[in-house]
């Protein structure tokens, strides 16, 4: 870490399932920064939470340095933002500035397709299955249009924006079993690049080993239409 930093401890507020905590805690990996992780249930926040959080979700990452009072980050691209300033480590963010803006963008792409994948698993009928669908298979093709040899999204190195992706990848090893989205058809440089994000340790250490079958209670408690397919 840089000095100030140095002797930090840092404690990662956690949900499970939340792909918010995941980019951060793949950052955070990624840089070889130690930290702790803090499981929380959301459906019963602990009041020392929400004391804490001022918009009541996670991730929180929470700074502690000696002689000083605990600081608070919340929102996961700041988290992030924070990890490669005072981490020292592999780059995860492009030097020239206007390629770093470029990847902030993407990072907020990324960010737009989670809420199109909270109304895809969420669907409980065909017709607003296949709205999310389509809305994620169109963005999908857009990020197609921008990728080039990979294996990450900005070539050989990893970076934040590949943090951003990772989790969104993930949701789809569990629905790939339930149904045929096809919402990579015909689009082998995103194809190429999924594969290579779960291959990263870093991606694979930032869930679990339960997550599957907590993704899967989640459907089943939301009545998924992912599931009546299956069926």
């Amino acid at each position: 870490m840089s000095t100030q930093f140095r002797s930090a401890r840092l404690t990662l507020v956690s949900h499970h399932l939340c792909p918010y905590v995941q980019r951060a805690a793949i950052a955070l990996m990624e840089k070889g920064a130690p930290f702790e992780r803090r499981f929380i249930d959301l459906s019963a926040k602990p009041d020392w939470f929400t004391a804490l959080s001022p918009l009541g979700k996670v991730p929180l990452l929470l700074v502690e340095r000696a002689g000083q009072s605990q600081a608070v980050l919340f929102e996961s691209n700041v988290i992030c933002e924070f990890v490669e300033e005072t981490v020292e480590g592999p780059r995860l963010h492009p030097a020239d500035p206007l390629e770093r803006a470029r990847h902030r963008g993407w990072m907020e792409f990324g960010s737009s397709l989670l809420a199109d994948l909270w109304g895809l698993e969420t669907a409980t009928d065909e017709a607003g299955y296949e709205r999310a669908r389509a809305k994620i298979a169109g963005k999908f093709a857009r990020v197609e249009d921008v990728l080039g040899k990979g294996p990450y999204f900005a070539g050989e190195a990893f970076c934040l924006v590949d943090a951003v992706f990772a989790p969104i990848f993930r949701y789809f090893d569990l629905f790939d079993t339930l149904a045929d989205t096809a919402v990579f058809a015909g689009l082998p440089r995103v194809q190429a690049w999924r594969q290579a994000l779960s291959a990263r340790p870093s991606v694979q250490a930032a869930v679990e080993p339960d997550y599957p079958d907590r993704l899967r209670a989640f459907l089943v408690r939301h009545d998924a239409f992912l599931l009546k397919q299956a069926a």
